[in-house]
């Protein structure tokens, strides 16, 4: 019995770490490097090619940073539902190309539809071009899950987080702080296969 409640304490300690540290990563706590080889900004919902107000947050700060000279290149990510006629992807480089980004300044990958999905399927475009440091932009709930999983695929990676404060529901730190931690201890390759 105390073995068990041992364990159920360090789990909980473990996760309530975790949390802090996933919100303290949320909240802006990295300086973004002088100059990376490559923005990411992580897909979100698209409707029929505009891009939802999460995906369009994100697209504005990672065209805000490319604009100081972050870095030369920004990887858009997103597939699409079965039904959806333009992928995240897409709807991303069209948003950046009308506010005045060359398209050659431009990757897409554009088939996943999970975090993992999309950078494991970016990974060797980005390796091709010879990348190695890397701004991740996403809403500031899911940075921290996209930083440690681009890390994991061997990209030295500087958070760059959207929204403001801590903004999402406790549900959702609770959730991304869950697969952090799960993701830290088993790699978040598994831990998409597992939850697919």
């Amino acid at each position: 019995m105390a073995v068990a409640a041992a364990l159920c304490l360090s789990i909980a300690v473990y996760l309530a770490l975790v949390l802090l540290q996933v919100r303290h990563m949320g909240a802006g706590a990295g300086d973004i490097p002088g100059r990376s080889d490559v923005i990411v900004v992580m897909g979100a919902a698209q409707y029929d090619g505009t891009p939802s107000p999460m995906l369009e947050e994100r697209l504005a700060a990672a065209l805000a940073l490319w604009k100081k000279g972050a870095a030369p290149v920004i990887a858009v990510t997103g597939g699409k539902m079965p039904a959806d006629r333009f992928t995240e992807a897409a709807t991303a480089r069209r948003w950046l190309t009308d506010r005045g980004v060359p398209r050659d300044a431009i990757v897409m990958e554009d088939t996943g539809r999970s975090t993992w999905e999309s950078l494991s399927s970016l990974a060797p475009v980005l390796e091709e071009r010879g990348v190695r440091t890397v701004v991740m932009v996403t809403t500031n709930w899911h940075v921290a899950r996209s930083t440690h999983a681009m890390r994991e695929l061997g990209f030295e990676t500087t958070p760059a987080p959207v929204g403001e404060g801590l903004s999402g529901s406790a549900s959702r730190w609770v959730r991304e702080a869950v697969g952090v931690g799960l993701g830290r201890i088993i790699g978040f390759g598994t831990l998409e296969q597992i939850t697919g």
